[in-house]
């Protein structure tokens, strides 16, 4: 454990970077908000009309959901340094990331309702998010986004450019032969890469601890030659300060670096998911990191009432934006059921 981890371990209220800028903070809260707001309006009209009992086909949104309540402080304390020339790819729980990478809600809000005016027309849903605007995507494959994050830091080191691929995944897909092939090659090639790994505890229903051999996976880091990181607590500027010197490392041409971060699900694997697995499930809440890291703001004189409803407000507005937009985009024809794919 790092010096700083153990500092979040032992006092997570006083943890992240010091002398954080008042502006940066709250925008990491911002961020944070806006993620939250915008999964609660979808968890609100994924449920809607799933009944009566829970028909995962029914509905304006049918299919899996998977959300990521409780995990918003990893996306934005790593995308707080980059800009939309920079890869991302992301998990089958995305849309944290995609919201704090700046993918535009409308058009992804019309994608998980499975409409013309999506990102993919419709055709791809929720776990298959592509964006070239912003050089964000995500697949339901577990470490699937791994792989092409190598081929787009190769073409951008190829380029000689700055940008950088950053590529994350669950603790569960650390165990997968896709993570420590890219670990390998991203370190071999010195490639510009961020590796994020996401640690809520849980692949599915299995603990991390029942799965994996080691209690810290970036100490896998070191196999490889590369700097490895873990951030405790769920800490956003614990975060924040670990991808600073990741993604400085990787713009630099210095290459790779891996971060961890204990992170929470607040949620089920998947909605429908009845959790009783979870022993740790009626404390959760009690270990949201959206009201923890509003309270530290508001002790250190960030935030306040008036900022607070600001915040909130403008983050309800966009988000009920989004989901009018949805519900307003065509259903596409089933005519142009075989159109856009490769034969």
């Amino acid at each position: 454990m790092t010096t700083q981890a153990a500092a979040q371990a032992a006092n997570p209220q006083q943890a992240g970077a010091p002398g954080l800028d008042a502006a940066v903070r709250l925008g990491l809260y911002e961020t944070m908000v806006l993620s939250r707001t915008y999964e609660e309006a979808i968890l609100r009209e994924y449920h809607a009309d799933k009944g009566p009992g829970f028909d995962i086909g029914k509905g304006l949104i049918p299919g899996e959901m998977h959300l990521s309540a409780g995990q918003e402080p990893v996306a934005a304390g790593v995308c707080a340094h980059l800009t939309t020339d920079d890869a991302v790819t992301a998990t089958h729980r995305p849309h944290h990331f995609a919201v704090a990478h700046g993918v535009d809600l409308r058009r992804m809000t019309a994608e998980i309702f499975g409409r013309e005016d999506g990102l993919g027309r419709g055709r791809g849903g929720h776990m298959h998010l592509f964006d070239p605007d912003t050089h964000f995507s995500c697949s339901g494959i577990i470490a699937e986004g791994y792989p092409p994050a190598l081929g787009q830091a190769f073409a951008f080191h190829r380029q000689g450019t700055d940008r950088i691929a950053v590529a994350v995944t669950g603790e569960g897909a650390a165990n997968q032969g896709a993570f420590h092939e890219s670990l390998n090659l991203a370190a071999r090639w010195s490639l510009p890469v961020v590796f994020v790994v996401e640690d809520n505890d849980w692949g599915i229903s299995v603990p991390r601890t029942a799965s994996t051999s080691v209690a810290s996976n970036a100490d896998r880091a070191v196999a490889y030659g590369i700097p490895g990181e873990r951030i405790e607590s769920n800490d956003v500027e614990g975060v924040y300060d670990a991808a600073r010197r990741a993604v400085a490392r990787a713009r630099a041409g210095e290459g790779p670096s891996l971060i961890e971060v204990h992170t929470l699900r607040l949620w089920g694997h998947f909605e429908g998911d009845a959790q009783g697995y979870r022993l740790d499930l009626a404390d959760a809440p009690s270990h949201d990191p959206i009201p923890r890291y509003e309270t530290l703001l508001r002790e250190a004189g960030v935030l306040d009432d008036d900022a607070v409803a600001r915040i909130r407000s403008a983050a309800s507005e966009r988000t009920e934006d989004a989901i009018a937009f949805a519900k307003n985009s065509p259903v596409p024809d089933a005519a142009s059921a075989t159109s856009y794919v490769f034969a």
